[in-house]
């Protein structure tokens, strides 16, 4: 089992006469450079500080034009991160591969990372979710196929040597011949996210990377989708690796139960209520027929249509406790859901810097070496009584 604390850098102060969307439309007069400036070195902080609390890994994300999570360039963050830590991983989850062009620039910014990280790097490929098509006006059915030209490109400029020449549909490289290489070899580890996509789960299970549940839905959700990401994996004829699969799911800590909830649920509600409208924006064409069925099945379980925090609790939206709750509960998920990572956020909305900190002690201290305990790498993670 390997622990790592995700940061989304959500932007804490939309004014409370604000009733519209954080995404795409949200205008960015909004945004207070003074506040920027504090929370940006705050939370490069507080991911530093999980190396020092004992964390495998680190994860920053890609967003655009949103207060949902400013970090346009998770890979300015991860460069900091590469020199500013000495062992966690870093995993940046990941670059949106089809707003890239050419996509070569990720394969060099990746390689300079895992060179001054010394081969810390996890390199996540997304495909972007809705909102970003219209952030960066790309046509949202040529998502997939950008997002495989360009994959293929990126693995390509790692693992072949250049000067070369790529020729697709999408993208044209006369001399594909990228410096640096990365330090790990063939290529870092690859992680892809996904919210339900059939196409996503099967690329992933071909190529052998790992398979991230992006989070916010009902428990009842991520047990659907990893099986089908078990299953995928079956069919391309081998048993898929613990570490090959991680849920991210939002964690606080205090010393009880009610004092937990009291700290962290304003937060929480500002952040779904606040931050969360318009991450559903599905453009035309960005989603095949197969996949949006799926997806659909888990769309009353997204945290858009929570209500009250007796279904936060009921769906295990978020993980929340003393130490001895957010354990068991956590015990028990992972058993159930069969994954080898765990990628906690533990800053979420407007959770100040102190509570964010003390979330992260007691859950490295008191919850954090009882789960490494209690799954030890080699294990399985999926109980007998697991989904089949």
């Amino acid at each position: 089992m390997r622990f790592f604390s995700f940061h989304l850098a959500p932007y804490p102060a939309l004014p409370a006469d604000y009733e519209g969307p954080a995404w795409v439309t949200c205008p960015n007069e909004l945004f207070d450079p003074a506040i920027g400036a504090e929370v940006y070195n705050r939370y490069l902080d507080e991911l530093v500080y999980a190396e020092e609390l004992g964390f495998d890994g680190v994860c920053v994300n890609e967003h655009h034009q949103n207060a949902y999570g400013i970090m346009p360039s998770p890979n300015l963050m991860a460069a900091i991160l590469a020199r500013q830590t000495a062992r966690v991983k870093i995993a940046i989850v990941g670059n949106a591969l089809p707003l890239y062009d050419p996509p070569t620039r990720v394969a060099e910014e990746f390689a300079m990372i895992d060179n001054i990280s010394r081969g810390r790097l996890i390199a996540g490929f997304v495909v972007g979710g809705g909102p970003e098509y219209y952030s960066f006006s790309i046509n949202p059915a040529h998502a997939r196929e950008r997002f495989q030209e360009a994959h293929d490109i990126i693995i390509k400029a790692w693992t072949e040597p250049g000067p070369q020449e790529y020729i697709g549909k999408h993208y044209k490289l006369r001399f594909l011949n990228t410096w640096p290489r990365p330090y790990q070899q063939p290529h870092p580890e690859v992680w892809i996210p996904g919210a339900g996509s059939l196409e996503t789960m099967e690329f992933v299970a071909k190529h052998r990377y790992a398979y991230m549940g992006i989070p916010y839905f009902h428990m009842d959700v991520f047990d659907r989708s990893f099986r089908m990401f078990r299953e995928a994996c079956e069919r391309e004829g081998y048993q898929y690796d613990p570490k090959q699969a991680g849920w991210l799911a939002p964690i606080y800590v205090a010393e009880t139960d009610e004092e937990a909830r009291r700290q962290y649920e304003e937060h929480w509600w500002y952040f779904t209520k606040r931050l969360l409208p318009g991450i559903n924006i599905n453009p035309p064409g960005y989603t095949s027929l197969r996949s949006m069925e799926n997806i659909m099945k888990g769309v009353g379980s997204f945290a858009l249509s929570l209500r009250d925090w007796q279904e936060v609790v009921d769906g295990e939206y978020a993980i929340v406790g003393s130490p001895s709750t957010v354990l068991e509960k956590l015990e028990r998920n992972l058993a159930r859901l069969g994954t080898g990572n765990l990628l906690g956020l533990f800053q979420l909305g407007t959770l100040p810097a102190g509570l964010t900190r003390r979330n992260l002690e007691l859950f490295a201290t008191e919850v954090m070496p009882k789960l490494r305990a209690r799954f030890p790498d080699g294990k399985p993670m999926l109980e007998a009584s697991g989904v089949a």
